[in-house]
């Protein structure tokens, strides 16, 4: 269908091109997709592995793991608030304090490493923790789960994100997006 509309548009203009008139071809226009989340706007959790580097200051970067109380434990300056909290903040955070008498002039970026894991349980083959990788979703949270069992719901599943009380039961789509520290439950069928 589409050769053929080419075709057509080929054969009209060299029709239009050898009468001398002009022929107005249609502007293409392009679907708005929304943008997927940046990592830099990912609040940070406890068991998140980050990157922290201070610009002429090898002994300040390292990497470093949010620890249980929510912080980042950091040479010079102590612990540092981070669970909630998107690296860009953290790194505003660590630049004041290091301002303090520390360091003239830093400059201090953040990279996430490491995700904290997600848990799958439930109808499949191998429930636990698992690790998380930007960007998964459902399919392929039950497929690092290796896949479904033969009595799973595979048509809806129950999602308690992390920090929140209560799990929310979602219809499962291709698009349906596993956020760090989801516990995701998959139930049985009932025929």
């Amino acid at each position: 269908m589409a050769c053929n509309i080419i075709a057509s548009i080929l054969i009209c203009s060299g029709g239009a091109a050898a009468s001398g008139g002009t022929l107005a071809i249609p502007a293409v226009v392009e679907a708005a997709v929304p943008p997927e989340p940046a990592d830099t706007d990912y609040p940070l959790g406890v068991a998140d592995k980050v990157r922290i580097i201070v610009f002429d200051e090898p002994s300040l970067s390292g990497e470093f793991t949010v620890n249980a109380n929510g912080a980042l434990s950091l040479p010079l300056i102590g612990d540092v608030r981070a669970v909630g909290r998107t690296a860009t903040e953290v790194a505003a955070v660590i630049q004041r304090q290091l301002m303090e008498g520390y360091v003239l002039q830093p400059r201090v970026s953040i990279d996430i490493l490491t995700f904290r894991p997600f848990y799958i349980l439930g109808e499949v083959n191998k429930p636990g923790e698992y690790p998380y990788s930007s960007g998964l979703t459902i399919d392929g949270a039950v497929a690092t789960a290796q896949g479904y069992t033969y009595r799973a719901d595979k048509r809806k599943v129950h999602i308690k994100h992390s920090g929140e009380a209560r799990s929310v039961k979602l219809r499962i789509a291709p698009d349906l997006k596993v956020r760090p520290g989801d516990t995701i439950r998959v139930g049985e069928r009932y025929l």
